[in-house]
Formats: structure tokens, C-alpha cells, sequence
């Protein structure tokens, strides 16, 4: 009965946050976008000119995403200008097959072909497509073509314009919503660090689910960035953009210590065998954490609803009690043991220390009139995207994944349009639509959106015939349709399956309200969605196809300049000392992002064809080892920033030289695998010996009087000889790996 109950209210709650997410109000936008001007249409005896604003508001949607309220206006206002060009190319195309299917192709190729200039520009692009293909679909009796493409310009105006009005009466929506999930993968990523203690786990699992988390908090924080240091240049300072851009700073530490903590979890584990209570007391103090963010995420500013810390504060004392003991009652032989539990410790305190102030800064403080973070600084923050027209002949190669996407999508939606036109469907324009919505870059993606369009129309289409079935009642279906439609666009980026689902459903009520032989409608709808499908699926197989082997050369190059980058200003820090740079800074966010942008290109290799899947086993160990080479320099990078540190000794710099060395050449061997020769086990081994001793601390008591200075010197000593020990011994690994990895 309880467990009913917990149902319950766990799916009240997401049902609760559904209808406040972003998505859900995003749908009610569009529903009203598409649906006054027909109705004013119909009342008005112009249907034509209702439907034409109604598609040129649908078509200018897509690129109503999160971001800046800056970035965002200018997508869609740039959107509404393709689809009125589009639309007025695109109703001059009443031309025989042999003459339309090429300059479909070329007129496809360079829509598409504007996706080179980023993401929201791949969104535009679809909203051009959207209107290309949805151009055979309408014939104007009405309207000449050139007044229709003016009025489809007026109908994505009128969507920009309900944007900016919602934005102006919720302007804080999207940052909420944001921040929630952020709390929540921030929480799933704190939660699987603490299932990796565990003794029997699959930490190799674990480990994946860890870097797709990863991957996904990054994401979240490059758009929290943009909002927040964007709002704060054009809009000025406001004491909400404050407190949550210091809030912003908090999880963002919080991800890079939990990063610059790793664990040995092998030395853990011998640890553990002895002393297995350990294994609770740290769980259960990572999974505390864990759970009092999700209570946050889920309360968000009711500072009355915040979890207290007195249960945290309990976890700590009984964690400390047991160190304490352990110090006590273990010779010496165990001191690394006790200063992995120490660091272990400490590294848990500085994340509730993190979690207290958000606390705080959650529970409205007076921020008065401080300046958070310098304007000019900001900018470095921000990756602008480059317009430069150059960028389309820099891409207009082979070597481009989204030129060869472009060529690929234009083959396939030119043989769509000749079967659909051949075999005389009802509307082949529906296989073109399957097939530019379906169709990305990368294969596994492709299968995915294929295989849940597929189940989703069938699911669609047998519950659509139901209702054909129980009634012909036209306002029905005009209801049906709508609500339909609001939930398609609200779960489309949520789950897509559930999305091509009620898209199914929306197309058929509304053709049920036009057309009597809707059952037919039915079946040419899934037919066509077969179709598409099936093109797209062998288009990725056999017409120029981008694997991720192909790729991920490319993005281990940029993962390991970025870790160089990181690792030359880490080095100069412990030279000079003084005040953290803002080049500093920006290298460590440039060596996340692009040690995340790695795994998330991997995630799609391994989603391929097994044939396709060249040397994975090898390139996800170099994966695994540039984030582990990632972790030991944020940890480095935390360590000689919170602590003092001495002057820099000759040996020291030797060793970063040398790191760096091999850092180069493995960049060398990326561009050519036969360039270089990857040096020996013996020789890696014989120049850590030279240059650092293996930290061995001999006949040190663990007693309680141990000099707390000692017992300081000791620590860093520790860390610092141990992490670049370990940065050499992993840049070593590197080199060897890709020696047995031939790209060409």
C-alpha cells in the first residue's frame, strides 16, 4: 500500500514538473501560434491567408530553444526570413521529374548546408527544409505565390512575437528550469561516485554512465553561461542574475572537485577488505549529498524546504571517528592508506562547504551592489560562433561531416521524391518529411530516431483508427488534434518515441476534419514513414557515410591541446604564484568541455555497426585515460591553489617538460601514426626514478602527536609527486596506445 501510494505521488510530481517545464509552455506557444489564425481564417472566410501565418509560425518554432534571449530572437526571426524565401522558391516548383529532382537536390544540399555555423543554425536550417518539402503540399488558389511567401514571413513574426511576450511575463522559466536538472545530474554524478566505492561493481559501467552524466552537466552549464553572463552584458546586473550566476560558480565547482578527487579504487578496495564499514559510513555520505540536491532541485527557492544539515553533519562525525580510530590503531606500513582516506574526507567536506553556500545564496541574501564577474573577462567565458562566409568554403570538402551530411540528406530526399512520385502515393511529400527529420550526421542517432518514428506512427496510427472508429464528430477531432499537437511538441525532446506518437495522432484527427477516407490517410501515413525510414537508414550505411573512427581522431586532438593548455598554465601558476588568471580559468573550462565533447563522440562510435567499430576497445582506454589525465590535473590545479606551495625545483620543471613532450607527440602521432617511434616501459620507468622519488614515507607512527606541520609536508608531498608521476606515467600510455592504432 505504501509503495502505491510513493507511485503515486513520485508521478504526480513529474507530472506537476512537466506542466511547468519549459517544453510544456513552449507547446501551449506553438499550439496558439497555429491555432488563432486558422480559427481566424475560418471566421473570416480566408482560410488560406490563417494557414499561411499558421505554417510560417510552426516552421520558425524550431529554433526556439534554450539560450540567450538574444540568441533566441535572432534564430527565430532569421528562421522566418528562410521559410519566406523557401516558400516563395518552393511555389515555382511545378516543374516535370526529370528537371525538379536536381534543383530539389541542390536547394536541399544548401539548406542544409547552413548547419556548418552551429547548432541554433542547424535549427534554422530544419525550419527551411520544414518548408521546403511542406511546399509540394500546398497549391494556393487564393493567394499568388509571392503573397503567401509574405504572409509565411508574417506567421513566423507572430511566433518571435508571442516568444518575447512569454519571455517578458516568465523571463526566469528557462534559467529555473535549468538549474533543476542541473541539481539533478549534479546529484546523479555525486550518486554514481559513490556507487564506484562499492566492492562487486561493474565499474566499467558505472564509469560510462559516469561520462555520459558528465557530458550532460557540461552541456547544461555551456548554456547556463550563455543565459547568465549574456543576460548580465545586454541587461545589465540584477541582484536574481547575481545570486544565480554565484550559484552557477557553486555546481560548477562542485563537478570539477568531484573531477580533480579521483579515486583508487584498487588500493580502495584492498583498504575496504579490511575495513568494510568504511565502504557504508563514505556512501552514505555521498548519497546524503546526493539526495538533499534532488530535494533542492525539486523545492527551488522555498528556503523552508531545504533539507537540514544536521543529517550531513552526522554522516561527517561518524566518517571521522572511524579515520581517527583508523589512525590510531594502524602502523606505519598503512600511512598512504590514511592519507587516501584523509584526501577522501576532506575532498567530501569542500562539496558541503559548496553545497552550503547555494544554500544560502538559494535563501534571498542582500547581494547589495557586488560585481560578480568582470564584463570583460566574461567574454572569454563565452565560445562566439564564427559567421565568417569563409567557414561554408572551409567546410565544402569531403573531410566535413556536415557537407557530407548536406549530400547525403539531398540524394536521399531526391530518390524519396522519385519513389513517392513514381509509385503515385498519396502524399510522397510525407516521405521527404520522415526523412529530413529523421536523418543526423551520425548513424547511431539516425537508427534511433528511426526505429522510435516507426513505433511511435504505428502506436499513433492504431489509436487514431480507434477514434476514426468511435465517432466522426469534426470538432472532436479538432480538439483531439490540438491537444495532441501540444503534447507532441512537448515530449518531441523529451521522448521522442512518445513525441512521433501524438504528431501521428495530430496529423490524422486534423486531415479527419478535411477528408472522409481518413483510414486511408492512416495507412499511407505509416506506409510513407516506412519508407522514409528504410532511405534513411541506407543512406547512413551506403552514400558517403561518417563513421565515428573517421571522427574521433579529430576530437582526441582537441581533448589532448586542451589537457597541454591546462597543464602549461597549471605549471606557470606553481612558478609565479599570485592571483589565479583568467586564462587559467578559461583553459580548465576548455579542457572540460573538450574531454566531454570526446566521450559524447565515442557514445556515438560505439552506437555503430560492430564493422564499423574500428580499434573501439583501444580508443575507449584513450578516452579513459584523457579524462583520467584530466582528473589529475584539476586535482593538481585544486591542491597548489588552496595550499602554499614551495618554489618551483629544476626537477620539476624537467618533469612537466617532459609530460609536455609526450603530450606533443602523441599530437604528432594523431596527424601521422608512423611519424614517431612510442617509447619503452623501461624508459618511461627509468625517467620518473630519475626525476622523482617514489613517495615510500618509512618509520612515521600514526600516533595521535604526530607534528600537524609533518603531517602536512607529508600530504602535499604525497599529492604533488604522486599526481605527476601519474600525468607522466598516463601520457606514457598514450603514446604507446596510439601506436597500435592506424586511423588512416
Amino acid at each position: 500500500m505504501i509503495s502505491i501510494s510513493q507511485s503515486i505521488s513520485s508521478n504526480s510530481r513529474e507530472l506537476l514538473q512537466f506542466l511547468k517545464s519549459t517544453s510544456f509552455s513552449k507547446a501551449i506557444l506553438i499550439a496558439i501560434a497555429v491555432t488563432l489564425p486558422i480559427l481566424g481564417g475560418i471566421l473570416s472566410g480566408h482560410l488560406e491567408i490563417g494557414l499561411a501565418l499558421c505554417l510560417g509560425a510552426f516552421w520558425s518554432s524550431p529554433s526556439d530553444v534554450s539560450g540567450s534571449y538574444r540568441h533566441k530572437k535572432f534564430g527565430i526571426l532569421f528562421s522566418a526570413v528562410l521559410v519566406m524565401v523557401v516558400s516563395f522558391i518552393g511555389g515555382y516548383l511545378k516543374f516535370e521529374a526529370w528537371l525538379l529532382l536536381p534543383i530539389l537536390g541542390i536547394l536541399t544540399f544548401a539548406i542544409a548546408f547552413i548547419s556548418v555555423y552551429g547548432f541554433r543554425a542547424s535549427l534554422i536550417s530544419f525550419s527551411g527544409l520544414l518548408a521546403l518539402v511542406l511546399s509540394f503540399a500546398h497549391d494556393s488558389q487564393e493567394l499568388e505565390i509571392y503573397e503567401y511567401a509574405f504572409l509565411v514571413g508574417v506567421g513566423g513574426l507572430w511566433y518571435l512575437s508571442l516568444a518575447v511576450l512569454w519571455y517578458r511575463i516568465n523571463p526566469k522559466a528557462q534559467t529555473e528550469e535549468l538549474f533543476g536538472e542541473t541539481f539533478v545530474l549534479t546529484a546523479e554524478f555525486l550518486e554514481t561516485r559513490g556507487n564506484l566505492v562499492g566492492p562487486q561493481t561493474d565499474r566499467k559501467e558505472l564509469q560510462t554512465k559516469l561520462y555520459e552524466i558528465q557530458s550532460k552537466l557540461i552541456e547544461h552549464h555551456e548554456t547556463l553561461r550563455e543565459i547568465l553572463l549574456l543576460s548580465r552584458r545586454t541587461s545589465g546586473r540584477s541582484n536574481y542574475q547575481a545570486k544565480r550566476l554565484l550559484v552557477f560558480v557553486q555546481l560548477v565547482d562542485m563537478l570539477e572537485t568531484a573531477i580533480a578527487n579521483p579515486v583508487n579504487y584498487d588500493k580502495m578496495d584492498a583498504l575496504f577488505n579490511h575495513h568494510p564499514e568504511y565502504i557504508k559510513s563514505f556512501q552514505n555520505l555521498i548519497f546524503e549529498m546526493s539526495r538533499q540536491l534532488r530535494v533542492m532541485a525539486e523545492v527551488g527557492t522555498d528556503q523552508s524546504k531545504f533539507p537540514n544539515n544536521s543529517k550531513l553533519a552526522d554522516c561527517f562525525t561518524k566518517v571521522k571517528q572511524e579515520i581517527d580510530f583508523f589512525r590510531k590503531e594502524r602502523e606505519a606500513s598503512d600511512y598512504e592508506g590514511f592519507l587516501m582516506l584523509q584526501n577522501l574526507l576532506e575532498y567530501q567536506e569542500k562539496q558541503f562547504e559548496k553545497l552550503k553556500k547555494i544554500k544560502w545564496l538559494l535563501g534571498n541574501p542582500d547581494m547589495g551592489s557586488v560585481d560578480l564577474v568582470d564584463r570583460n573577462a566574461s567574454k572569454r567565458f563565452i565560445v562566439s560562433q564564427d559567421y565568417d562566409p569563409k567557414l561554408l568554403l572551409r567546410n565544402f570538402s569531403f573531410k566535413s561531416t556536415i557537407f557530407k551530411h548536406s549530400l547525403r540528406l539531398a540524394v536521399t530526399v531526391m530518390i524519396g521524391y522519385a519513389l513517392g512520385s513514381y509509385f503515385d502515393f498519396q502524399n510522397p511529400y510525407w516521405i521527404l518529411l520522415t526523412i529530413i527529420v529523421i536523418m543526423r550526421p551520425s548513424y547511431g542517432l539516425t537508427k534511433s530516431r528511426s526505429k522510435d518514428r516507426i513505433i511511435g506512427t504505428l502506436i499513433g496510427g492504431a489509436i487514431a483508427t480507434g477514434f476514426v472508429f468511435l465517432t466522426q464528430n469534426p470538432y472532436v477531432f479538432g480538439v483531439l488534434g490540438v491537444v495532441s499537437l501540444v503534447i507532441a511538441f512537448s515530449m518531441v525532446q523529451r521522448n521522442y518515441r512518445a513525441g512521433a506518437t501524438f504528431i501521428t495522432l495530430s496529423v490524422v484527427f486534423i486531415y479527419a476534419i478535411m477528408r472522409p477516407d481518413v483510414l486511408t490517410v492512416i495507412q499511407y501515413r505509416v506506409l510513407d514513414t516506412l519508407i522514409g525510414a528504410g532511405l534513411s537508414l541506407v543512406a547512413m550505411l551506403w552514400i558517403w557515410p561518417a563513421w565515428g573512427f573517421m571522427e574521433i581522431r579529430h576530437q582526441l586532438e582537441n581533448s589532448v591541446k586542451a589537457n597541454r593548455e591546462f597543464l602549461s598554465q597549471i605549471a606557470n601558476y606553481y612558478e609565479r604564484k599570485g592571483k589565479v588568471t583568467t586564462t587559467y580559468k578559461v583553459s580548465r573550462k576548455e579542457a572540460f568541455v573538450e574531454t566531454s565533447n570526446l566521450s559524447s563522440a565515442f557514445q556515438r562510435m560505439a552506437q555503430e555497426p560492430v564493422s564499423k567499430q574500428k580499434y573501439l576497445d583501444k580508443i575507449y582506454e584513450l578516452v579513459v585515460l584523457n579524462h583520467t589525465f584530466l582528473s589529475s590535473l584539476a586535482s593538481f590545479s585544486t591542491y597548489i591553489q588552496n595550499n602554499p606551495t614551495t618554489e618551483a625545483s629544476v626537477k620539476f620543471k624537467n618533469f612537466i617538460s617532459k609530460i609536455d613532450q609526450n603530450l606533443g607527440q602523441v599530437l604528432l602521432a594523431l596527424k601521422d601514426s608512423e611519424s614517431y617511434e612510442a617509447p619503452t616501459e623501461l624508459q618511461l620507468e627509468e625517467f620518473s626514478k630519475e626525476q622523482l622519488p617514489t613517495f615510500l614515507p618509512q618509520n612515521i607512527g600514526l600516533s595521535p602527536m604526530l607534528d600537524i606541520q609533518l603531517d602536512r609536508d607529508l600530504q602535499e608531498a604525497h599529492l604533488v609527486t604522486e599526481q605527476l608521476q601519474w600525468l607522466f606515467s598516463l601520457s606514457g600510455k598514450m603514446l604507446k596506445l596510439i601506436s597500435k592504432i592506424e586511423f588512416d
